[in-house]
């Protein structure tokens, strides 16, 4: 077991190293752009040269088959979505109403 006065010391020395600041900066070391400059072209995609085909990306079919096929089963749902207006409700009640007393509409 380490002494008191070894155990004292490395308290010391902890606490010295936890109240020194923290000077550094990592993620851009303090030089450079702080943002991606502009270059100019759409999505920062230099443009091909003559007869070469961009290449997709992996992700791409997925979003584009996630984004246009919820767009298509939304507007089949809205489609066929049920009546819920107020002004339906009120003519299909007044109509039975009608039919109960024996009136015809």
């Amino acid at each position: 077991m380490p002494s008191p006065s070894s155990l004292r010391t490395l308290q010391r020395r902890a606490c010295a190293v936890r109240s020194t600041p923290v000077s550094r900066r990592y993620a851009s070391h303090g030089h450079g752009p702080s943002y991606n400059e502009p270059t100019g072209y759409l999505f920062s995609e230099k443009p091909l040269p003559p007869g070469q085909k961009r290449k997709k990306e992996t992700w791409e079919n997925v979003w584009y088959i996630g984004m246009y096929g919820t767009m298509g089963v939304a507007a089949v749902l809205l489609y066929y979505k049920p009546d819920t207006s107020i002004k339906s409700w009120a003519l299909e009640e007044a109509k039975a109403r009608l039919e109960a007393r024996g009136d015809k509409a």
